[in-house]
């Protein structure tokens, strides 16, 4: 791997080669990591685990993302984002490895916060290579494969893992996965290294790391253990109390500290950045209605998890579509438009969903459609909110920017699936199809709150002429 300093000139033009690694990394996650979604009750037959901890599991990477995402991506800007690229590969290889090899507790949760590191790892660095290699529309086009990387994985996350699963075992999931990340690692290797000049002094907030990491692995803790521990017991409660302590100390010691912080909080004054990293956390948290929907499925309606997996082709289909129809959305009408329209055909696809009282016949038809519903408003929505962040991020900061922007999404899913599947078992008392119906409402909930978040904090744009104007917006 060559290394060559990055000043403002950039002379490095990203290529074809370098974008299939980039997307191929991304999938060891999205697609990947993601399929656990689908294939609980597979890996709950062949593990000594129990059904609790495969369910805390599931978002377990997603929460070790979020957590470091933000540190990673300032380890990006200043040691070299194809670096951390490159580390991010070696631990998604790891983590499959030890998926594979697993019997127990010990080697799967190892591995599942090993596959959360690695996002971690990858996510801000190759945006940041992205925003550095390529210029205009090629960054544009760029960001709308790495956005199907993302978006589409995940969207084809179920119908693969649900295959894999069911003709060769859901352990051959992770055989795939690093066999992805092998040929990534040749595709980018050689790429010319990328890196912030001034970053180079700017020394990790380990303190903030800390006190980041306390307060999200507490709240996590209290929302997936609370209804088994019990909401007012003296654990919940001291869960609950050190996660709002360590928030606030973070936040306090982030203000204090300025832009030397985790994160530096200057970048949220920037209100188009602000829109599309809240509307982002709280559009990804309705990942957790692929979980219910898969398990009401299964075990409701007692369907394989292929046939599952089969219901969201649909999904999949429309959402890579509607990644480059949203790149066309966002370079003639701006950002805002389809940043708010986008939630809202979600909000429509999800509260379908949610109808479990339908007749087996009537509500598969109404799931597959409704899948078709939810990947057209994400697809419409992902390019313009990844592309607002990304512009609205100053020179030297985009990988700390970046890092920002995946850890709304990471932590989005992450807490997503935590609350999603408190509601679920709190509520199944009252049946597994009501406890499904709430459970998939709170998830539609998420939608229209992305949507106000986009509307509140994103200006209309300006009269322009000539389609493919820039549309940054502060």
């Amino acid at each position: 791997m060559s290394t060559v300093p990055l000043t403002e000139t950039h002379p490095f033009a990203g290529n074809d080669r370098l974008l299939i690694g980039i997307v191929l990394s991304v999938l060891t996650f999205w697609l990947f990591a993601q399929s656990v979604i689908n294939v609980v009750p597979a890996m709950k037959s062949s593990l000594d685990i129990s059904l609790e901890t495969l369910t805390l599991a599931v978002s377990l990477s997603g929460l070790f993302c979020g957590c470091f995402v933000v540190a990673s991506g300032g380890l990006a800007d200043k040691f070299g984002r194809v670096r951390l690229t490159v580390i991010g590969l070696v631990f998604s290889i790891v983590g499959s490895g030890f998926l594979v090899m697993s019997h127990g507790a010990v080697l799967f949760l190892a591995g599942r916060v090993l596959q959360g590191l690695s996002a971690a790892c990858i996510m801000p660095a190759t945006l940041a290579l992205i925003k550095t290699c390529y210029e205009g529309k090629a960054r544009q086009r760029a960001i709308s494969f790495w956005v199907i990387g993302s978006w589409g994985g995940s969207g084809l996350c179920s119908f693969v893992g649900g295959a894999i699963a069911t003709g060769l075992g859901w352990r051959w999931i992770f055989v795939f996965s690093m066999v992805a990340a092998l040929v990534s690692f040749l595709l980018i290797r050689g790429t010319p290294e990328s890196r912030s000049e001034s970053a180079q002094n700017r020394k990790l907030d380990l303190g903030g790391l800390f006190s980041f990491v306390t307060a999200l692995v507490m709240l996590n803790l209290f929302i997936t253990k609370g209804h088994s521990w019990g909401w007012s017991s003296g654990l919940s409660l001291s869960m609950l109390s050190g996660a709002v302590l360590a928030t606030l100390w973070f936040i306090r010691s982030g203000l204090r500290k300025g832009d030397e912080a985790l994160i530096d909080f200057a970048l949220f004054k920037n209100r188009a950045y602000s829109g599309a990293v809240l509307s982002n956390f709280m559009l990804n948290g309705c990942i957790g209605t692929l979980m219910i929907t898969s398990i009401w499925l299964q075990q409701g309606h007692h369907m394989s998890a292929f046939q599952t997996g089969m219901m969201t082709m649909g999904y999949l289909v429309t959402v890579l579509v509607m990644i480059r129809v949203g790149e066309k959305l966002l370079q003639r009408y701006g950002a805002r438009l389809p940043m708010m329209f986008g939630p809202v055909i979600a909000f429509v696809g999800v509260a379908l969903i949610s109808c479990t009282f339908l007749d087996k016949t009537v509500y598969i038809g109404i799931v597959f459609f409704s899948y078709i519903l939810l990947g057209l408003g994400l697809g419409c929505y992902a390019t313009p909110s990844t592309d607002t962040a990304v512009v609205n991020a100053p020179e030297d900061k985009v990988g700390v920017a970046s890092g920002i922007y995946k850890m709304g999404s990471s932590l989005g899913g992450a807490m997503g699936i935590a609350v999603t599947a408190s509601i679920y078992a709190m509520l199944l008392p009252l049946g597994m199809a009501h406890a499904a119906q709430y459970a998939l409402l709170f998830n539609s909930a998420l939608c229209l709150s992305s949507m106000l978040a986009s509307a509140a904090l994103l200006r209309k744009p300006r009269k322009h002429s000539g389609a493919g104007q820039r549309h940054t917006q502060s």
